[in-house]
Formats: structure tokens, sequence, C-alpha cells
């Protein structure tokens, strides 16, 4: 008789732990929820920046509350993905040399200067293009 209760505690066990590996596995292929405080309001990309390259150059950017704006070189444009955290990242356009390509902005504590890296996704025609880009430093235009 005990012989015949081993066997129900061992299909009882093995019941169970079938079970807690189901959830386990439902568990890591389900993504994360979503962490609200992760995104940053976009109204602190606001203002005017100055794009400094890695010969000393600086552009003038000035972007809308929503992060999104312009700069004169190559009638070029901004457009903002997301800013989580202190990084910002989105995509460039130039017109007048139709090129675009990507950035990533990692930002100081205060949002004052970040350094960044830039990359092309389309030059012309070839949307898988070998050029490389590059780094720059940014910072608030006011903070001088």
């Amino acid at each position: 008789m005990l012989r015949r209760y081993s066997h129900v505690v061992i299909l009882l066990a093995i019941a169970v732990l079938s079970a807690a590996c189901v959830h386990r596995v439902a568990s890591i292929d389900s993504p994360p929820p979503p962490i609200a405080s992760e995104a940053e309001d976009l109204h602190i990309l606001g203002g005017e920046w100055e794009y400094i390259d890695g010969t000393g150059a600086a552009v003038l950017l000035t972007l809308d509350e929503h992060g999104n704006g312009h700069y004169e070189w190559k009638n070029g444009r901004l457009e903002t993905e997301r800013l989580i955290n202190h990084t910002w990242s989105g995509m460039w356009f130039q017109e007048d040399n139709d090129r675009e390509g990507g950035f990533t902005v990692e930002f100081s504590p205060d949002f004052s200067e970040g350094e960044g890296q830039w990359w092309y996704s389309r030059i012309g025609s070839d949307h898988a293009p070998n050029q490389k880009g590059g780094t720059f430093h940014l910072r608030a235009a006011s903070s001088g």
C-alpha cells in the first residue's frame, strides 16, 4: 500500500513541477511590462543646441517641444524617436545632399550637454551605405 501512495506522490510532484515550468517559460517569453517612468518629457529637447563635430565646427540645431527641428547645413532636419532616461535617439535627413541616417546622444545628468554618435542609413539610392558616420558633442546654446 505504501508503494501505491508513493506513485501518487511522485505523480503529484511531477504535475506541480510541470505547471511551474510552464509558468516560468511563459514569463520568460513574455515582454516585460512597459515602465512609464523610463520615458522623459520631450520638451527638455526644445530650444537651440550647438552640434560640435570632431573638427570643432559648430552647427546650430533648433528643436521644438517634441524634439523635432532643423539645421542649416544641407537643409537638415531632425526627428526624435525617443528619449529614455538620458539617451536620446532619432533620425536626421539632409535634403540638399540626399542623405539620411540615425543618431543617439547620451546626455549629462542635467541635460545641458551630451556625447553623440551618428550613422548613415541612406545615401541617394543606396539604402545600405558603407560610409561610416561619426561622433559629436552637443550642448545647450545658452550654456555658452
